[in-house]
């Protein structure tokens, strides 16, 4: 088994050759083969200038920040191993769990995620992550505590078809698992930060909470946007019709005056909507089938055919 360790960095230079010889470490201890892929998102310090010193790597580095979802994605796609390990560059992952987290996957999971259960962070930083994960656990129910541990196992037929964007790389099990992948989870060791300053901020969690309502559509409606819109559009167009004709039954056979009153206005705008809503679905069905047969993929995934002769 090859096993490719993908691990994105941003201004880190104090802890990549630590981290790197951790990883040689563990690797010669438990008799792995594999590659160690570094992807320097932007760094403005001497990230870039400590990881050329270091022997076996690959590295990818980027013009600029591009942040950790498209680093993540880079290096997953240059990546050769049957497993693919995800892990951060700020030594708070502890290249250590590398093992249980092949253990685990063997046993018959395609995805196997890292859960902090101890954290070493904030008060700050730990509250917003764990507003976060309740909502996520409304919105998409992926079966793990810790989405946002980057320390994970895929096999790597998980990503075959897959492109990863924005802040979704804390998604990635929720969205395996709307494509039928089998979903585990351990609990990791969590070190504190040392060295280097922690990107996480608000603008993250903005980005991951809109990214999260991405997710949620993809996994509820990304083969029949028709339902939501369509549906929505049928709400809005019955309401504002029965106002319409409550509108008419005052006004005509009722003889009332309905001069100043603000409820025909309501009715015509909801009548809109209504139909807005629904070519809004139509439109988006349209898109959908354009997006799979482009990419030649069904919204679907088989496991595997067997046949018995």
């Amino acid at each position: 088994m090859f096993i490719s360790v993908v691990i994105p960095l941003k201004d880190e230079e104090k802890n990549v050759a630590n981290l790197h010889q951790e990883l040689k470490t563990v690797f010669k201890k438990e008799h792995l083969k594999g590659e160690f892929i570094f992807i320097d998102d932007g760094s403005s310090d001497g990230t870039l200038a400590e990881l050329k010193k270091l022997k076996p790597i690959k590295i990818i580095a980027f013009r600029k920040n591009f942040g950790q979802t498209a680093a993540m994605d880079a290096g997953i796609k240059a990546s050769n191993g049957d497993v693919i390990i995800t892990m951060d560059g700020d030594l708070q992952n502890d290249p250590a769990d590398i093992p249980n987290l092949l253990r685990k996957l063997a046993e018959g999971f395609d995805v196997v995620s890292g859960w902090r259960k101890n954290r070493k962070d904030s008060f700050v930083k730990n509250f917003l992550s764990w507003g976060a994960d309740k909502l996520r656990k409304i919105l998409i129910d992926d079966q793990i505590n810790d989405s946002g541990c980057s320390l994970k196992a895929y096999k790597a037929g998980c990503f075959r078809n897959v492109d990863l964007y924005g802040e979704m790389h804390r998604f990635i099990p929720a969205f395996l698992k709307i494509k039928g992948f089998k979903i585990g989870e351990i609990k990791v060791n969590h070190r504190p930060r040392t060295a280097g300053v922690t990107k996480y901020n608000y603008t993250r969690l903005v980005k991951g909470l809109l990214d999260l309502v991405g997710v949620w559509f993809w996994r509820k409606f990304s083969n029949r946007p028709l339902h939501l819109f369509g549906f929505i559009g049928m709400i809005s167009f019955v309401v504002g019709s029965g106002l319409l004709v409550w509108m008419f039954i005052e006004r005509v056979l009722l003889s009332g005056s309905i001069i100043n009153r603000i409820w025909p206005t309501i009715g015509i705008f909801m009548v809109l909507m209504g139909v807005q809503f629904l070519v809004f679905g139509l439109l988006a069905d349209i898109l959908i089938k354009i997006f799979y047969q482009g990419r030649k993929e069904s919204y679907y995934n088989i496991e595997e055919i067997i046949e018995n002769k």
